[in-house]
């Protein structure tokens, strides 16, 4: 078993009790869990690596800190001394992560440990409310969102792209002219994963989910084409979505959302969302 200031590199043998963390809080874990119920703890297959802290063999032991590194970093669950070994050892492996993102206290607390060496931050966004729905949503769905068809990428693609601007501040096409960001979308429609409602020919209201583990599906990239806001179609298409999640998936339905955008989270809460935990992001 590799080692590293502390931080363990996990692998097959750990996955039982990975899955009992993971299993223990299903929707902050959600972005974990959906990768690891499927690949396992093998960094080849998983797209990342996940790490434990708990200064013994995890198998039998009390573990103090668990956190992925992939594509985000994610820490799950760790007190001060867990994220300290977990900085330590994102510093040694160098930053290979677009962001920070997770339960806010590990987060900001990672944060803390990392800023010195990784900073400064593009962005913090410290107050994000994680929100879930388990029942049938309170707003009636959209009957015209529905999921995208694989021949509709070249319609669906500049809606996302617009949406990925305005929500993350970055042009997705900058370093690759798109290619990555439409390879991710056309996996998104391919799965029945991306939802639209469109007119004209043009979307007007968008939406994925993102991750999907057997217990929840976090939903994503919600956006209405500006000219159309201010009708209810995001509140009623994000209810769609959320409706395909229990209704049709037997999940509970999650998000999260800025703390200072009073409009969506009022949304949220009209379809029947409610908070159970606290976000935090920091960009990069």
């Amino acid at each position: 078993m590799l080692r590293l200031a502390g931080a363990r590199l996990l692998d097959g043998r750990d996955l039982p009790e990975v899955l009992g963390l993971l299993e223990a809080d299903p929707v902050a874990s959600c972005m974990v869990a959906a990768r690891v119920e499927v690949a396992g703890l093998d960094p080849w297959r998983l797209g990342g690596e996940v790490w434990a802290c708990d200064h013994r063999a995890l198998r039998g032991g009390r573990v103090d800190g668990l956190c992925f590194a992939g594509p985000n970093l994610i820490p799950l669950k760790g007190n001060p001394s867990a994220l300290r070994s977990f900085a330590d050892r994102a510093r040694r492996r160098g930053r290979m992560c677009s962001s920070l993102v997770g339960p806010a206290e590990q987060v900001l607390g990672l944060w803390q440990e990392l800023q010195p060496d990784w900073g400064p931050a593009r962005e913090v966004r410290d107050d994000q409310p994680l929100m879930a729905l388990g029942k049938a949503a309170d707003v009636a769905p959209d009957p015209l969102v529905r999921p995208v068809r694989p021949e509709e990428l070249d319609r669906y693609l500049p809606a996302a792209i617009a949406m990925f601007i305005e929500e993350v501040g970055v042009d997705p096409c900058a370093e690759d002219g798109g290619a990555g960001y439409r390879a991710r979308v056309s996996e998104l429609i391919a799965g029945g994963r991306a939802f639209a409602r469109f007119e004209n020919g043009e979307v007007v209201f968008k939406a994925e989910i993102g991750a999907l583990s057997s217990k929840v599906g976090q939903i994503q990239g919600v956006w209405v084409r500006p000219d159309r806001r201010g009708h209810g179609i995001g509140t009623a298409g994000t209810a769609t979505v959320a409706d395909r999640l229990v209704r049709g998936l037997g999940r509970t339905a999650s998000l999260y959302v800025n703390g200072y955008n009073e409009v969506a989270r009022s949304a949220y809460q009209r379809i029947g969302f409610t908070q159970v935990g606290q976000y935090a992001t920091v960009l990069f």
